[in-house]
């Protein structure tokens, strides 16, 4: 168990990007489609079961969630409005404050990506894949929900996403000069946990001492 992240606490909530907190240190942000499991990750992440708050609801979460790991360094939960029973004009004005909070945020540091491994890259997946690499952010493609795939086929995935990045970055397979990575995760099994923090230490600059 990784300390440092079971620390984590709930800093404040924004509807913009300017009502958060100031733009210092180092932050990660989370992307993903309402009912991909983020909420969870999240959660399995820092050792907390309702840090995060999960909903039934797809698309509730229509602020930006700021967390605190210590003095300098936060998460922040994205608002999930792939899936979200809106309005376009709602949807619309979203996707300029994300792209915004994406493009110029300087303590930005990092963006996972959160997708149901059953469906990977949807068009929202694809968007915010795009504005990370645009914005030239470091970026994890978290693969959740790894307990509801054969292995066979949870490895098949692994590499069809990959490549797709790949194609989508203008790379050849493999080719990912280090900004887009992909895991799998299983907030069920308690499963890639430590691979997810690993990355968030190298993105916020975490250095443990034994």
């Amino acid at each position: 168990m990784n300390s440092f992240y079971q620390g984590a606490r709930f800093l404040t909530a924004a509807t913009r990007i300017d009502q958060g907190p100031l733009d210092e240190g180092h932050e990660v942000a989370f992307a993903g489609r309402s009912n991909a499991g983020k909420s969870s990750a999240i959660n399995a992440i820092c050792h907390q079961r309702a840090l995060a708050r999960t909903s039934k609801t797809p698309g509730r979460t229509q602020l930006l969630i700021f967390f605190n790991l210590d003095d300098a360094r936060r998460l922040v939960d994205l608002p999930g409005y792939g899936y979200a029973r809106v309005s376009e004009a709602i949807k619309l004005e979203w996707q300029a404050h994300m792209a915004t909070y994406l493009e110029r945020r300087e303590s930005l540091s990092g963006l996972v990506i959160v997708m149901d491994c059953r469906h990977p890259l949807a068009d929202y997946d694809r968007q915010m894949l795009a504005w990370g690499r645009r914005a030239n952010l470091p970026i994890l493609l978290l693969l959740t929900k790894a307990d509801k795939l054969k292995r066979g086929a949870l490895i098949a995935t692994v590499r069809a996403v990959e490549s797709e990045a790949a194609r989508l970055a203008g790379k050849a397979a493999g080719d990912q000069d280090g900004k887009v990575e992909v895991l799998t995760f299983s907030a069920m099994e308690q499963a890639g946990v430590e691979p997810v923090q690993a990355w968030l230490d190298g993105r916020l600059g975490v250095m443990h001492h034994e």
